[in-house]
């Protein structure tokens, strides 16, 4: 095998390096924007005065960020050509998300709300995938732009990781549907004018099938979001939303009646993949620090480098940095030769196991680096809060280990859901 990062990979590096540098390092420096990296980022982020929000000039700023970005044609890169993209594949987002992470806190890539120059677009994906033309006309080029997105409702207050056993459900009435129900963990509800609500529309509890997915307006009569959950790392935009005798035409069923969970499920590892790159190059960007720091600082009159008691436990980290970066790579390249879902167990494994990595190295970077490490004049402690919760979305830690052992004992099968296509 091959472990050379390919060529006109390389280039889109070095060429996203010369942007950072040359179009958004300066808007950083721009009007105290460094404000929401340094010390006071999350004072300077969040809007303490409605419900925890992200702050709009915050908003703003990231906005900007992803206009250069498009403007200068990086944007885009994992989108088809035909929408202005340049088809990259799970194995070039992976080295591009590693590659931005690791260059620490700042506007080329701030995890906090998903920002990067490089969007990470899974709504546009699934709207391409399964999007009638009409939703197609109606949403494309937003969401191309960054413009644009919608909120997914699958979790609930009472139903998290057993999403088949959801209670909101959804009604036939006539030409429409009447939604009952309440949503949590809506993140990014707050900026959306849809939420895709998961409801039951046939079947029983535990059933995969039967769950349709709606595009609901904001607007909706009977729609109303209840609260935004403060968390471990502000600024919040998660909402808990409730429907009552919500109406939606048919015109809003997104992907297909029953087929709701299928379609979540499809760009599912492809996101994990990559959220399991984004924390490699977290982690690394922490020991990386810490090595520098401990070269630089000298207590009793010594390096501190020069202590096995530091250099051992960075020795341990990085190796497992080296050997993850192998398995998502090898893992990225798979899934784009033979599919999405022909390597599921490898991608849990990828994930559980570098989420859990970045919180280990940004915990022991705050040691090496002492009082200022635990300090927010360091990015660690915002390292660890945004990536702690990692570990609980999309699949909590022990839900990707469950889903390895299925496939190595032969209780899962390592192919699509029924009606997706590979």
């Amino acid at each position: 095998m091959d472990f050379t990062i390919p060529a006109e990979l390389q280039s889109f590096l070095e060429e996203l390096d010369v942007f950072i540098e040359t179009r958004i390092k300066p808007l950083e420096a721009e009007n105290d924007n460094v404000r929401f990296f340094d010390h006071r980022r999350e004072d300077a982020r969040t809007d303490w005065e409605r419900d925890g929000l992200p702050n709009a000039e915050w908003e703003a700023l990231l906005a900007e960020a992803r206009r250069r970005a498009d403007e200068a044609g990086v944007y885009r890169y994992p989108f088809p050509e035909e929408y202005g993209g340049r088809g990259g594949g799970n194995l070039g987002m992976a080295i591009i998300r590693e590659h931005l992470v690791r260059k620490g806190l700042g506007l080329h890539c701030d995890l906090q709300n998903e920002h990067a120059i490089v969007g990470n677009n899974v709504g546009l994906l699934l709207m391409l995938e399964y999007g009638t033309e009409a939703q197609k006309a109606e949403w494309v080029d937003s969401l191309a732009r960054g413009e644009a997105g919608f909120a997914f409702g699958i979790t609930e207050p009472e139903h998290g990781s057993d999403a088949t056993w959801m209670e909101t459900t959804a009604v036939r009435d006539g030409d429409a549907w009447v939604i009952n129900g309440r949503k949590t963990w809506n993140t990014g509800i707050h900026a959306c004018s849809r939420d895709v609500i998961m409801a039951r529309t046939s079947g029983k509890p535990g059933d995969a099938a039967g769950i349709t997915a709606f595009l609901v307006p904001m607007d909706a009569p009977g729609l109303n979001i209840d609260e935004y959950l403060w968390t471990f790392n502000m600024p919040t935009d998660h909402g808990t939303v409730s429907l009552k005798n919500v109406r939606i035409p048919d015109s809003d069923i997104f992907g297909g009646e029953g087929r709701g969970l299928q379609l979540v499920q499809h760009f599912f590892n492809e996101n994990r993949i990559r959220q399991a790159a984004s924390s490699l190059g977290a982690a690394q960007y922490c020991i990386d620090a810490s090595v520098a720091y401990a070269q630089e600082r000298k207590p009793f009159g010594k390096p501190l480098a020069a202590n096995q008691g530091i250099q051992f436990p960075l020795v341990e980290l990085q190796t497992q940095c080296e050997m993850l970066r192998a398995l998502i790579h090898k893992t990225a390249w798979m899934m784009d030769e033979h599919g999405a879902f022909s390597v599921s167990d490898k991608v849990s494994m990828c994930n559980y196991w570098a989420n859990r990595l970045c919180c280990e190295a940004a915990d022991r970077a705050m040691q090496v680096h002492g009082g200022l490490g635990y300090s927010r004049h360091k990015p660690f402690e915002h390292i660890y809060r945004h990536h702690r919760r990692y570990r609980i979305t999309e699949g909590a830690e022990e839900i990707q280990m469950r889903r390895v052992a299925g496939y190595m004992f032969g209780f899962m099968s390592q192919r699509a859901p029924k009606g997706v296509a590979e």
